[in-house]
């Protein structure tokens, strides 16, 4: 049985229409995402974006040293937006961040277990620990990534903590680091280049390209053909260097890089509870519970 719910959720992710959308989860047994591929085939349906499950809280930031060779970018997790925009939470993430840079964890787990550089005689858990009891939500260090480079390292925070960049150059300025950092946060690239998408990636596209031409009446040789042609704006999309430069469309972002004498290294963009679901509960259920 296919609930009214389901079709809402896949129409919010793919635009596509409402029997369309109930067709496919018949047709795939409410497999949410098979339905989305046979979409896709069918033409109805762009591949659905990560940021399109997003519903988690919290907050995503940075750190870059003063001289540019080290940078973080830390997610931590909450239950509501509210905690988001309290000023205890706020320096506690920032400090997580400052303790990652000095103290270079491999894991979450490992970060967890290290002594805090705020409050040297507790460990990060503790000091989580206790900004849960005292804030009153439950909290969780969620992910992480730090750049240490010869290069150049800058950040970029969107929409006070929605979305956090962090990049690594060779050559280039600030400037045009800050560039690309606001780049990657308007245009959510997956990948640094063609050479960086997994083939099976890749294969999976043409499949799916392949079927869109068969099913718009094309024959097989000539689908064959037209796939080779519209591969090329799939890397458009998911590769930086292959996109188009926001500020100035006519131009791609790895021939503008080239063009200051620099090289994009490496890049990190982490978006505030992407794929991640929150719960969701009646909030008079939530209050009755509580007064139990």
């Amino acid at each position: 049985m296919i609930t009214a719910e389901q079709v809402k959720m896949l129409r919010e992710k793919t635009g596509a229409g409402m029997m369309d959308c109930k067709k496919v989860l018949t047709e795939t047994d409410g497999d949410e995402e098979k339905a989305i591929e046979l979409l896709r085939e069918r033409g109805i349906a762009k591949a659905a974006k990560k940021s399109d499950r997003i519903a988690a809280e919290g907050l995503v930031s940075t750190y870059v040293t003063e001289d540019h060779k080290l940078g973080v970018v830390v997610e931590v997790n909450a239950e509501t937006d509210f905690v988001a925009k309290n000023e205890e939470f706020r320096t506690f993430v920032a400090d997580v961040a400052k303790q990652i840079a000095e103290k270079n964890p491999a894991t979450v787990e490992e970060l967890l277990s290290q002594n805090s550089i705020v409050e040297p005689d507790k460990t990060v858990q503790d000091v989580l620990t206790n900004k849960i009891a005292t804030i009153g939500e439950n909290m969780s260090i969620r992910r992480f990534e730090r750049f240490e480079s010869q290069g150049l390292i800058e950040s970029y925070i969107h929409g006070d903590g929605k979305i956090g960049v962090l990049v690594e150059l060779e050559g280039g300025n600030s400037e045009l680091a800050k560039d690309i950092c606001m780049q990657i946060a308007a245009a959510r690239p997956e990948y640094l280049d063609r050479e960086s998408v997994p083939q099976e990636r890749v294969d999976h596209e043409m499949e799916i390209l392949k079927a869109q031409a068969i099913n718009e009446g094309k024959p097989e040789a000539v689908a064959e053909k037209i796939v080779q042609g519209r591969i090329g704006k799939f890397y458009g999309e998911i590769c930086l260097v292959e996109q188009d430069f926001v500020k100035d469309p006519d131009q791609k972002v790895g021939k503008l890089v080239e063009s200051k004498g620099a090289k994009i290294v490496r890049f990190a963009r982490f978006e505030k509870g992407e794929g991640l679901q929150k719960r969701e509960e009646n909030f008079a259920e939530e209050v009755s519970k509580q007064i139990k």
